[in-house]
């Protein structure tokens, strides 16, 4: 905790310009974790300085060094798993096994995948004409990072930097600095050269503008809300930066008759309600076939029913809250939206779970005789709510299932492997697991529509972070 009022830059704990303070809560307890400062333009300044600087030497590392530098950084990384594990505890709520599980294990298994990936990339390529192809990294990065899967986002940004040969400036949530303060720590402890990696804390309208307004920051990198997206990108239009953005969803789920509905129903509930809801990929919208609707409707409330809420700190498969009263105000007031709306609440409903008056809790919460139209159908809700709407037949799935400006992923149940097929391809989003197929590491990540645009993780991860040069040779 010693450095958390600390920005790291140029190899160094450095005390900020910026005096501004924001107090870091444990959504759990209400309680005071501690406080952070929040940059300005001025801690923005000296971090691309030193990243930049640092692009002169780093950029022209061998991709074997780079290699040694990465197994170093998963050597480290394995040693402060539980510190990760811990912090993302504290900061977010997340459950202690879910963050060991899931939430501190992307820290290895992006890694694994980034490592796979650069030992198999090519940084010059001889094409069937006699022109050569020359993949060059694309300089100093800004990176942008969301407070719900925290180390999972900082690691598909961080780490293809680092892989390819660029420098950067992390700004994390300010919400979640603890999992980023022991990041940094753990690239430090590897030897990652001086400037390569920097970190300032800071909220959007200071640090987020000032880094995408930056003249000497060659991409942003961001992940988080359309809003903030479509701030990076606008503030980034008059360098001509290079934008990727990773931003929200309303996935649908699409279940047909023909599954094992008592054992795809339960696992998509509990998809759902992972992670409190607080999953940009989420399947929240269940589209289900009428033949087996009520079937499903009372297989799905059974499941929701069972879902227990409780201390983050205790082990079990339990959620926890939300992650801070902001978040807990939006999910309660969309609940009442839902209920206006007319949709029938199956289970759940405004107010805490009994027994947790203090800290961000919630009730798990489905919607059923959802239409598509409903804003619950429509926007991100960010919580642990599931709406289900009931379709006729396969198109009129494929029809509703589109209907959303999102397209991050989407969810299919079938026992047919032709309608799987023949549905996937129709489904305008970025990824679908068909009947559980879970999300690998090493396989890209990234949507349709709003979406957002370029892939994070593995072959296509390490792309977004290169620039092609074509050699024209005589």
């Amino acid at each position: 905790m010693e450095n958390l009022q600390k920005f790291y830059i140029n190899g160094k704990w450095v005390k900020p310009n910026s005096t501004k303070t924001m107090a870091v809560l444990n959504p759990a307890t209400e309680d005071l974790i501690g406080e952070i400062i929040l940059g300005n333009s001025e801690d923005v300044d000296m971090a691309v300085s030193a990243a930049k600087n640092a692009f002169n030497t780093f950029s022209k590392t061998s991709k074997n060094d780079r290699l040694e530098l990465l197994n170093k950084i998963r050597q480290i990384s394995e040693k402060r798993f539980e510190d990760l594990a811990n912090a993302m505890t504290s900061e977010m709520g997340a459950p202690h096994r879910m963050a060991r599980d899931a939430q501190a294990d992307a820290a290895i298994g992006h890694l694994d995948g980034f490592i796979d990936a650069l030992k198999k990339h090519e940084e010059k390529i001889v094409l069937s004409n006699s022109d050569v192809l020359l993949k060059e990294p694309i300089g100093v990065c800004g990176l942008i990072t969301p407070w719900n899967w925290p180390i999972n986002q900082i690691t598909l940004k961080v780490l293809p930097v680092i892989a390819t040969g660029c420098t950067c400036i992390l700004k994390p949530s300010e919400h979640t600095p603890l999992s980023a303060m022991v990041y940094a720590e753990i690239l430090d402890e590897a030897g990652v050269p001086d400037g390569v990696f920097n970190l300032v804390h800071g909220d959007g309208e200071g640090v987020g503008v000032s880094m995408s307004r930056h003249p000497d920051i060659e991409m942003m990198s961001f992940t988080g809300s359309k809003r903030g997206g479509k701030s990076v990108t606008i503030e980034s239009a008059e360098t001509v930066k290079k934008v990727t953005l990773e931003l929200g969803g309303k996935s649908p789920n699409i279940v047909f008759a023909d599954c094992d509905l008592d054992e795809k129903v339960k696992d998509s509930v509990n998809e759902c309600m992972f992670n409190t809801g607080q999953s940009c990929d989420a399947p929240t919208r269940l589209l289900v076939e009428k033949k087996c609707y009520d079937e499903v409707i009372d297989i799905a409330k059974k499941t929701a029913e069972e879902i227990k809420v409780g201390d983050p700190t205790l082990d079990g498969d339990h959620l926890g809250p939300l992650f801070d009263k902001i978040q807990f105000d939006r999910v309660q007031n969309m609940i009442q939206v839902g209920i206006d709306e007319g949709a029938k609440l199956l289970v759940g409903g405004l107010g805490k779970p009994d027994g947790h008056e203090k800290g961000w809790f919630v009730k798990p919460t489905i919607f059923s005789d959802v239409n598509n139209n409903m804003r619950v159908a429509q926007e991100e809700i960010f919580g642990p709510v599931l709406v289900i709407i009931p379709f006729d037949d396969e198109d009129e799935a494929i029809r509703i299932a589109n209907d959303t400006p999102y397209g991050l992923a989407a969810y299919l149940q079938t026992g047919d492997k032709e309608r799987a097929e023949r549905v996937s391809r129709q489904l305008r989003a970025g990824g679908v697991h068909v009947n559980g197929g879970g999300y690998n590491y090493g396989s890209p990540f990234g949507g349709y529509k709003e979406s957002g645009n370029g892939r994070e993780g593995g072959d296509m991860g390490l792309e977004d972070y290169l620039e092609t040069k074509a050699l024209h040779i005589a």
